[in-house]
């Protein structure tokens, strides 16, 4: 009967204690220590913030190339049409290579001579 009576004076102090966590022990197989897995979150926020800032950059960088280059083929193009505007036609009074086979003059010579067949045979 005594000790029944200190069992029950105890029992208020026995549910206070901490419960056994099982899964805070080191002997079990997958256990991982508190301050390594704080370190790992850690070092993952890190990394996650590190990769969006340079997903911005790369996005900035590559619309500040895409502009620049837009800047580049207007000015090209702004470039050309004046040109274009400036251009004038040269005169063409033979008719050019697209002339529709005008003969040439009797004033001119041909290069090389013409050949005919066998002659370089018989020289």
């Amino acid at each position: 009967m005594k000790r029944l009576l200190i069992l029950t004076a105890l029992l208020p102090f026995a549910a206070l204690a901490q419960p056994i966590n099982t899964l805070n022990n080191p002997n079990q197989p997958g256990y991982v220590i508190p301050s390594q897995q704080r370190m790992q979150t850690e070092m993952m926020s890190q990394q996650q913030q590190q990769k969006g800032m340079l997903n911005q950059q790369l996005k900035t960088q590559t619309q500040v190339q895409q502009q620049l280059l837009q800047n580049q083929m207007n000015t090209n193009t702004q470039r050309v049409q004046q040109g274009q505007m400036r251009e004038q036609p040269l005169p063409n009074s033979n008719g050019g290579m697209l002339g529709g086979g005008v003969s040439q003059s009797s004033g001119q010579q041909h290069m090389l001579p013409t050949q005919q067949n066998g002659s370089m045979l018989n020289k």
